[in-house]
């Protein structure tokens, strides 16, 4: 793939795959929910029959990445373990199984006997441009093809072998053996940065692009598809925020901060601690004892840093969680408001007046009480993987975005 890649400019290239998955979208649009349901356990059964050839293309990715200095967090989400493939097979079982959405939906009767349907409709071609994590490739194409989108995926370099493997061992023979054109879902075989921007500037093949990974590379390409005509979910900005209420149990304490930092390299890991001014004397050395334990420092006060500074980003210090003092449940949402990105923010309390408190002024995508904002996450909140999570102030899909979201609606006027 990548011999004949070669041979075309990166320009021509993502324009070629756009044309393929155009051209085979009505295989998968028209497609029935037993022939779509079939590719996705199809999927699942190839994870784990070309799961060798998938580990070995894998293993040279991480070969490669861990050989140009790649950071421990950013190495553990490139890595697919034995343990990840099979976890990868299991949700795709499950999304096999989660029921589809009703394409069409009796609204009500309209005057000289007709009536009004809501339809669900697929967008055509879905554009993904991810970071290196070969399970988002996973994770994406079989939304993709819950949904009935055809896609042009474009992975961070680092997983482009894995990414390939995946595409050509799993998906593809997947889609095939179900009856539905392979072509369908595309893989720039590319490893030039360019890619990026030429997939969200085809207007005319693929109308939707999927962002993901580090804030301001995906602002731009967010810009560089608004130039061109071309919507956007992006995902470009993360970080967890956890506040200590001075009602919080000290247990569940420890047990919430070291399971928010079980991977350091995710968006949802805890990145802002914040402890109310009463109890932070009396709480540090817990603090800095569940921060240990969890292999990562505090950056204490005073900051040299941006409160909301996303440690997940820095390659040198990831293993790192920003921690400071409020006045209370209404400050601390106000920080996590205003000076994070508004991913997530959790109270731990038994205080059911501060933690209302909190939860009615944090106007972020997730919010939790005595729970890890870990949580948010498409697979653990709704049983389905996920494209992304979507932190966008709008109407429209937020938070994690799966296959019931990838649709356009249309309205139809009938006979009745």
């Amino acid at each position: 793939m990548l011999d004949k890649a070669a041979e075309l400019s990166v320009d021509d290239l993502v324009a070629r795959c756009a044309a393929a998955a155009k051209q085979a979208a009505p295989s998968l649009a028209g497609a029935t929910d037993e022939a779509v349901d079939a590719a996705l356990s199809e999927m699942a059964a190839r994870l784990n029959s070309a799961r060798n050839t998938v580990l070995a293309a894998n293993a040279e990715d991480v070969a490669a990445a861990q050989a140009a200095g790649m950071s421990a967090g950013l190495l553990d989400r490139l890595r697919i373990t034995e343990e990840r493939l099979t976890a990868m097979a299991e949700q795709l079982r499950l999304l096999a199984a989660a029921p589809h959405p009703e394409r069409e939906l009796p609204l009500r009767e309209l005057p000289g006997g007709l009536r009004l349907i809501e339809r669900r409709r697929p967008v055509g071609v879905i554009g993904a441009n991810y970071e290196a994590r070969p399970n988002v490739t996973v994770d994406v194409a079989s939304q993709l093809v819950k949904s009935r989108n055809a896609g042009v995926l474009r992975t961070g370099s680092a997983a482009l072998g894995s990414a390939i493997s995946l595409l050509d061992n799993v998906i593809a023979p997947a889609l095939a053996d179900a009856g539905i054109d392979e072509a369908a879902i595309q893989l720039v075989p590319s490893a030039d940065h360019a890619a990026a921007a030429a997939l969200v500037s085809q207007p005319g093949a693929v109308p939707l692009v999927i962002l993901r990974g580090s804030g301001e590379s995906t602002r731009e390409l967010s810009r560089v598809a608004a130039a061109h005509g071309v919507r956007t979910l992006a995902h470009a900005d993360g970080g967890g925020v956890m506040y200590i209420d001075p009602g919080a149990d000290r247990e569940l304490i420890n047990k919430l901060i070291v399971s928010s930092l079980d991977r350091l390299g995710v968006c949802n890991r805890l990145n802002l601690l914040l402890v109310h001014k009463d109890i932070y004397s009396d709480m540090e050395p817990l603090l800095l004892a569940a921060l240990a334990e969890a292999g990562v420092t505090a950056s204490l006060p005073p900051h040299d840093h941006p409160l909301g500074f996303e440690w997940a980003l820095d390659s040198e210090r990831e293993a790192t969680v920003t921690v400071s003092t409020v006045d209370g449940p209404a400050q601390a949402a106000t920080i996590a408001n205003e000076q994070t990105s508004g991913l997530a923010a959790a109270i731990v309390t038994e205080d059911e007046a501060a933690a209302a408190e909190f939860l009615a002024l944090y106007n972020g995508t997730g919010v939790f009480w005595n729970a890890p904002t870990r949580l948010l996450d498409g697979f653990k909140l709704r049983g389905v993987p996920e494209t992304g999570i979507n932190i966008d102030k709008v109407p429209g899909p937020r938070g994690p975005v799966t296959y019931t979201d990838l649709c356009l609606r249309q309205y139809a006027v009938l006979p009745a």
